[in-house]
């Protein structure tokens, strides 16, 4: 047993170790990391028998908590806001409008029932979060087609969610009428919203008044509050992934203590998730039998890409403010991911006769999905002239203060309305014992001594007592000054 349990870890440190050495690969050829975890997941299959759904489904679930709550902390409000409309069109009437038609052509090409056909449609109708986000990460394609599309990605997932679960209640109760699953849709979106606004709010304030021994809970206690939003929502039958989301959203765009230390933990541990995630979902999947389905998954994933994605971007965007050129590059970069193959267990967990068939189809076109639209997004941005300016931010210093300590670092970010825009330290007058202790200017790093000008643009790192974390907010917001949200504090 012991022996079993040494290879087990040894199996583990080294699956860990080649999906972090994996995503250069990945980031070089523009191909989602998904890829080459469900590869080695598939490898694994062939030597170790996992036929386990009800498990994958938790940890596939699980997983969807960290990334959408890592992805909703990295998302910014004022990015998204001028796209609010066009990416919740996106989200809702987009996957609507590619359930439908992927559900027709499924009609026929699985040689399936109509409401089962339209269940498969539902399945793959929601582009994926981590998926988007590891393509569109490292790219410079234009910040309000990026904006739009993480919005979407994280924002579609409770609509397949809703559709396929409703689909599945259809086909085993025919006898469900249609106003009470509009009913439910209104519900479990609604509170799934309010309930990750009001735990979000909670844990801001939680995170901003509890001083704990060491500053690596407060990720942790983050990470906890993501999850009790989804279980409260679950709990009340209202969309849990949404709530993630917008707690994800809270606490990234709120004036947050340890924001980088939460930032930089849920990040890695998103990572992590994603491997175990992928792999687990390859090994789920025996090759033999996707080779049976090969054409249908192929044609499928061709009408995804070709028809249903594009047709689905121009006719939610209809009235929307995006050139053609734009819609195109929307509905190129529509990847599927783990979100498709996470529902697609649904069926097999509900007993559907063509439980197996979906998953494996599934499978099918995420993978093709992937390859194909993840290798050529950024050379198809660049072909149509979407490509922004590098805007590389400057690495800023990691400062860490030990949560034994009576002090903390800050990082503030100088506004030109700001008092001290335009000051020299001397002539600033800081409270006692609040203390400069660098200034990032330019992407470098200046040491302020008293005749040093605080210039707009300044990120300015504070040392003060955690006694005095009010008094030092409030010298920086007196007059008509105001601290970035986005950056204090960061510890």
């Amino acid at each position: 047993m012991t022996h079993l349990a040494d290879n087990i870890i040894l199996l583990l440190a080294a699956l860990l170790l080649a999906g972090v050495l994996s995503t250069k690969f990945s980031t070089r050829f523009g191909m989602p990391a998904l890829v080459l975890f469900i590869a080695a997941g598939m490898v694994l299959s062939r030597f170790v028998y996992f036929n386990n759904a009800s498990l994958t489904q938790v940890a596939g679930i699980f997983a969807l908590i960290v990334i959408l709550f890592e992805g909703g902390m990295q998302t910014s409000i004022k990015d998204i806001r001028p796209i609010m409309a066009p990416a919740l069109s996106l989200a809702t009437v987009g996957v609507l409008l590619t359930t439908a038609i992927v559900g027709v052509f499924a009609r026929f090409v699985l040689d399936v029932p109509w409401a089962e056909s339209l269940l498969f449609g539902a399945i793959v109708g929601s582009t994926d979060a981590a998926a988007v986000f590891s393509v569109l990460g490292g790219k410079n394609i234009d910040k309000r087609l990026t904006s739009t599309l993480e919005a979407e990605s994280g924002s579609n997932d409770p609509m397949a969610v809703f559709l396929t679960v409703s689909l599945i209640e259809w086909i085993q109760h025919p006898d469900t009428a249609i106003w009470s699953l509009l009913l439910s849709f209104v519900w479990e979106m609604g509170i799934g919203l309010v309930m990750g606004v009001a735990v979000g709010k909670l844990a801001v304030y939680l995170i901003n008044r509890i001083n704990l021994d060491s500053t690596g809970l407060y990720p942790v206690m983050a990470i906890g509050f993501a999850v009790l939003a989804y279980g409260l929502a679950a709990m009340v039958h209202s969309s849990g992934l949404l709530a993630v989301y917008v707690i994800g959203l809270t606490l990234g765009n709120s004036e947050l203590m340890y924001h980088r230390t939460i930032m930089n933990f849920n990040h890695g541990f998103a990572w992590m998730m994603q491997i175990a995630m992928f792999t687990l979902l390859g090994l789920l999947v025996f090759p033999n039998e996707l080779a049976d389905i090969a054409w249908e998954g192929l044609l499928l994933s061709v009408i995804l890409m070709l028809i249903a994605r594009p047709a689905g971007v121009f006719l939610s965007l209809l009235f929307a403010r995006f050139s053609f050129r734009e819609k195109t590059l929307i509905s190129w970069a529509g990847l599927r991911g783990a979100v498709p193959i996470v529902l697609a267990t649904y069926p097999l967990l509900a007993g559907l006769p063509q439980g197996r068939l979906f998953f494996n189809v599934v499978f099918f076109v995420v993978l093709t999905s992937a390859v194909i639209q993840g290798t050529t997004i950024s050379p198809l941005a660049s072909r149509l002239r979407l490509v922004g300016k590098d805007d590389a931010q400057p690495s800023l210093m990691e400062l860490v203060a030990l949560g034994k300590t009576d002090s903390e670092f800050n990082h503030i970010a100088i506004d030109r309305h700001m008092p001290i825009a335009g000051m020299q330290i001397a002539q600033i007058g800081l409270p006692e014992d609040i203390l400069f202790t660098a200034i990032i200017r330019n992407k470098s790093i200046v040491t302020p001594h008293g005749n040093t000008v605080i210039e707009p643009g300044d990120t300015v790192y504070v040392l003060s007592p955690k006694s005095k974390r009010d008094e030092m907010r409030a010298f920086f917001r007196s007059g008509k000054g105001k601290v970035a949200e986005s950056n204090l504090p960061i510890m």
